[in-house]
């Protein structure tokens, strides 16, 4: 079995594609709450504006800012709709090159404990070995020398 990760580079390039998807996201939710900002601040300027004009021509100025307001709100209102929309795609951009990560990422979980088995197999082999044959020689001695004793003895 190869030690290395035969989709290392492919795990690489899909982590990659999982960042520049991440900073994506985070650039969309920036535009999305940038935007509810202005929002919110337009709105307060909007009910900042006094109710009770003094002359007709502070009436009419009253309602020309609030008619302007009342557009620019509108306007915002679209352009937020538009950033939510990019958001959105953002998360499903991101979600799909999570997935396509993870299942790398799994791969290359199991390939190493692959290894790691395979390693342990040929540690454990050798160790037997070694022990057959520390066995082996020890029961070999044992019986030459009992061999030797019973020669010995008349």
């Amino acid at each position: 079995m190869s030690r290395l990760f035969p989709l290392a580079g492919l795990l690489r390039l899909r982590r990659l594609q999982q960042d520049q998807a991440a900073l994506d996201l985070a650039e969309a939710n920036a535009r999305v709450a940038a935007s509810e900002a202005r929002h919110g601040r337009a709105r307060t300027a909007l009910g900042a504006l006094g109710n009770s004009p003094q002359t007709i021509a502070a009436l009419n100025a009253m309602a020309a800012a609030r008619s302007s307001s009342r557009s620019m709100l509108a306007e915002l209102e679209a352009v937020g709709r538009n950033y939510q929309e990019s958001l959105d795609s953002a998360q499903i951009t991101y979600n799909a090159a999570r997935a396509e990560s993870v299942a790398l990422e799994k791969l290359h979980e199991r390939h190493a404990a692959a290894l790691l088995a395979a390693d342990q197999h040929a540690e454990q082999t050798v160790l037997d070995e070694i022990a057959g044959a520390r066995w082996h020689r020890s029961h070999t001695a044992t019986s030459d020398t009992a061999t030797m004793t019973e020669q010995e003895t008349p």
